[in-house]
């Protein structure tokens, strides 16, 4: 079913191209609910079809494709059409295009956030990116301080940087990904941190440190002199006038009870340890 253009005043409208339905929209309040009205109700919606791909071509380049974009936008078209009441007296332009952007506007905001933000925080990240790219353009491209962001936008330095918080949360880079174009480029797995194998070390000495002053002060001194020391069990046996033998056995029976105490008693380091 073809639609005329609309004339008059508001061929001056940015919005002046949208098709004139207000006949068909009068038609289908006059109808009851059935196959006439929902094909008059296709009929708009095929007009229309044109100005929804032309407002979902406005947030291209946002990290979504053009398709998922017009059929978001053709979604909130629909939408349109079945809740538009002409005998409030609001023409449809008036009402479909703020619906189709709206539409659009909230599956960025609900859809595609990577990190689940919450609405204000949404809403604060789009004035403080809006506010930096404003004070850029006119300091010469340098980066505004965050006291000039929230002196520009109205807003507290912690909402500002509540909002800059959540400027890297709408996408995320693969682990796989590699930063840079250079021969040399790595991905982003190769810096990320691994188990240090010397943090069981600091946890071991921790947990004996109370353990080892315990010890009766000949055991103590004996496992000084072998293990900080270095001095061998021979050594150890003739400054004390002591077997080399006595020194073994005594070194293995104190770290095994060493060994069982710390099994049996995990112990958390303290202060004063």
């Amino acid at each position: 079913m073809p639609y005329g253009r609309t004339q008059g005043p508001r061929s001056a409208h940015r919005y002046a191209d949208a098709p004139d339905t207000d006949a068909a929209f009068r038609r289908i309040a006059a109808l009851p609910e059935g196959p006439e009205r929902s094909a008059l109700r296709q009929d708009v919606v095929c007009a229309w079809m044109p100005m929804a791909v032309r407002l979902a071509r406005r947030f291209r380049h946002r990290g979504e494709t053009f398709e998922d974009l017009q059929q978001v936008a053709q979604l909130g078209l629909v939408k349109a059409v079945s809740r538009f009441d002409p005998g409030l007296g609001t023409a449809f332009p008036s009402f479909a295009i703020p619906t189709i952007l709206g539409e659009v506007k909230r599956h960025f905001r609900d859809e595609l956030w990577i990190v689940h933000v919450p609405r204000r925080v949404q809403e604060l990240r789009g004035r403080v990116r809006s506010a930096g790219h404003e004070l850029s353009a006119s300091l010469g491209g340098v980066i505004p301080a965050v006291h000039e962001i929230a002196a520009h936008t109205g807003l507290t330095e912690a909402d500002v940087r509540l909002g800059q918080g959540a400027l890297e949360s709408f996408t995320a880079q693969s682990l796989d990904a590699l930063p840079g174009r250079s021969a040399d480029s790595y991905p982003l797995t190769d810096t990320l941190g691994r188990m240090e194998p010397g943090f069981d070390l600091v946890i071991d000495r921790e947990a004996l440190r109370p353990l080892l002053r315990a010890l009766p002060e000949r055991e103590r001194q004996i496992l000084y002199m072998r293990f900080f020391c270095e001095m061998t069990q021979a050594r150890i046996g003739l400054q004390l006038g002591i077997s080399q033998m006595y020194v073994s056995r005594l070194i293995t029976r104190t770290c095994a009870r060493l060994h069982d105490q710390v099994r049996a008693e995990p112990r958390v380091p303290s202060r004063t340890a």
